[in-house]
């Protein structure tokens, strides 16, 4: 028994790592790929640094986690035109995190959930990604986008970042602190690079405007001695020696809740982004257990070298498709130049402009806001609407994952009132066969039948159970249940409760067209013995209608005699139940 699930396990890791067919794609076109990866690694490049910056773990841990993650991610992820690294929505989530357990914490958190995608994609959880919803998706996205330029403000501004771990607060004071003494070549630099990224990328999209914009502040600050202008500060000549010395154990069990949450926010966002590049391009097609199991691996070895948590990055991944990328040589390739320009270029790094750093992510900030699909979410429905709202304000006041919990929350929520509106109880005239007008005229006084459509579960079997109770002044209800689409035990019992309530004042129920899929539900709650009680469970409406003058006939209420009330030969089966 343990050998085969140790087969199993072996075989589902197997499947999971590089396969001959991606060498084979990376031979095709190896100098555009390389070209594509030049072009991402010089667009990542302030990407990395601000989000290193900003998550609290310094521009350096950018800068690992970029080229890092970066490589095992092209490696072993399931898409062939993912870039992954440092990303602002994974920044929201680390802010706090520091703030609580420092740097330490955050790559123990790191590691626990690259060891969470890795047993997620053994589990083959990818597919259920694609079950979000796309206002959540929206909500969420609009979010990220307002915290990341929030996360700004203080850089922006030149002044030290204020304490706290809330956005809103820490935002509120870093303005109030630069209102006492304003640092002018701060918002200067911040306005101008975000500006020219912002005009740059509709003039001419396919220049990394990004990179130009930083170096022309660097120089600037450098020359006229701007000193108000804070720069980064030193970066190590290269990668550290990968440690686990990082890690503490007893801080574990308070780190598993922080490290869930890192990895499903890692998980959401590359698996987003992968379905990004899938539609961006033709014939190109994601395997997300892959993807989930490359970004493990990626977070994982990140961590040892002092990185920060990784995903899947959009915005990168964007440049990569548009600048002519065909497979994975092109993300491995931006890694590889990354580690270049850490080992080569460090002491220039370490010169620029924290506020030049601000305007790149202000402006990708910015550029992260899609107006079109914003408007077309309001205007679908109000429901959309409504949670992509919710999502969006939880993004910003709570964190990422209470959000996603929210809209995810709402959204079933809606659907669910959505299904349960389309569940109907009609009343239906009898189908009296060949009866008399007398006869019909005592049918009609004494029996009622209704005709229920759709699904009877908990969100609409409480109407049903109202709407049952009202019934007066007959003796037999006949309920036509063929229409019925799926049943719940909440929907079983609450049938159960309204026949008993019926038995009680006298009106016998009788039942017609239950589905067979359904007997189980009804009978595990003891609603099937009661329906069946003296034979009053039918296979069609007119043999109920049978049983209820047969009934009526014992009860003295209708005069004996023989009817023929069977179905008619030729007649279809849907039209008598």
């Amino acid at each position: 028994m343990r050998s085969s699930l140790i087969g199993r396990a072996w075989g589902r890791a197997w499947a999971l790592l590089p396969a001959r067919t991606d060498l084979d794609q990376a031979r095709r076109d190896p100098r555009r790929d390389l070209l594509a990866g030049l072009t991402v690694a010089i667009v990542a490049l302030p990407l990395a640094l601000g989000f290193g910056v900003t998550s609290g773990l310094g521009a350096e841990a950018g800068l690992a986690t970029a080229v890092v993650a970066g490589a095992l991610a092209a490696i072993f992820g399931g898409s062939n035109l993912q870039v992954s690294g440092p990303t602002g929505a994974m920044t929201v989530v680390l802010v706090p995190i520091v703030a609580e357990h420092g740097p330490g914490g955050v790559l123990t958190v790191g590691l626990l959930a690259g060891l969470i995608l890795v047993a997620l994609a053994m589990a083959r959880a990818g597919k259920y990604m694609q079950y979000v919803p796309a206002p959540v998706v929206e909500g969420f996205t609009l979010g990220i986008a307002c915290v990341i330029g929030l996360q700004q403000i203080p850089n922006a501004l030149g002044v030290t970042k204020p304490e706290g771990d809330k956005i809103l607060v820490v935002t509120w004071r870093a303005l109030q602190e630069a209102g006492k003494a304003p640092n002018w070549t701060a918002i200067a630099l911040a306005g101008a690079v975000a500006a020219v990224m912002l005009i740059g990328a509709r003039l001419r999209p396919t220049i990394p405007f990004s990179i130009v914009a930083v170096i022309a502040a660097t120089l600037v600050t450098q020359t006229f001695h701007l000193d108000a202008a804070r720069p980064i500060g030193k970066l190590p000549a290269g990668l550290p020696a990968p440690s686990l010395s990082f890690l503490d154990l007893g801080s574990l069990g308070s780190l598993l809740a922080p490290a869930v949450a890192v990895a499903a926010l890692a998980a959401l966002e590359s698996l987003l982004s992968a379905s990004v590049a899938d539609g961006m391009t033709v014939g190109q097609k994601h395997d997300p257990d892959r993807e989930l199991f490359g970004q493990g691996l990626a977070n994982i070895a990140a961590p040892l070298f002092g990185g920060v948590p990784a995903t899947g990055a959009i915005a990168r991944t964007a440049v990569n498709v548009r600048t002519g990328a065909s497979s994975r040589l092109s993300a491995l390739a931006h890694a590889v130049v990354l580690a270049v320009i850490v080992f080569a270029a460090a002491p220039l790094v370490s010169k620029v402009p924290l506020a030049a750093l601000a305007g790149v992510l202000i402006a990708t900030a910015i550029r992260m806001v899609e107006v079109g699909s914003l408007r077309a979410m309001a205007r679908a429905t109000r429901s959309d609407a409504l949670i992509l709202v919710l999502t969006a304000v939880a993004t910003v006041c709570l964190d990422l994952v209470y959000a996603v919990i929210i809209g995810l929350a709402v959204a079933g929520a809606l659907a669910l009132r959505a299904v349960a509106q389309q569940a109907r109880m009609d009343q239906v005239p009898l189908d009296h066969g060949e009866h008399t007008d007398e006869e019909h005229a005592l049918l009609d006084e004494h029996i009622v039948a209704y005709r229920m459509d759709g699904p009877l579960f908990f969100a609409a079997a409480h109407r049903f159970l109202l709407e049952l109770a009202e019934v007066a002044d007959v003796r037999v209800v006949i309920l036509r249940m063929s229409r019925v689409t799926t049943m719940d035990a909440t929907g079983a019992l609450v049938l159960k409760d309204a026949v008993e309530k019926l038995n009680r004042r006298g009106i016998a129920v009788m039942t017609s067209g239950i589905r067979p899929g359904q007997y189980q539900v009804l009978d595990s709650v003891g609603a099937l013995t009661l329906l069946r009680h003296e034979g009053r469970s039918y296979a069609t409406t007119p043999e109920a209608i049978a049983g209820a003058r047969t009934h009526l006939e014992r009860a003295g209420i209708l005069p004996a005699g023989p009817t023929d009330t069977g179905p008619r030969a030729g007649s279809q089966e849907e039209t008598v139940r």
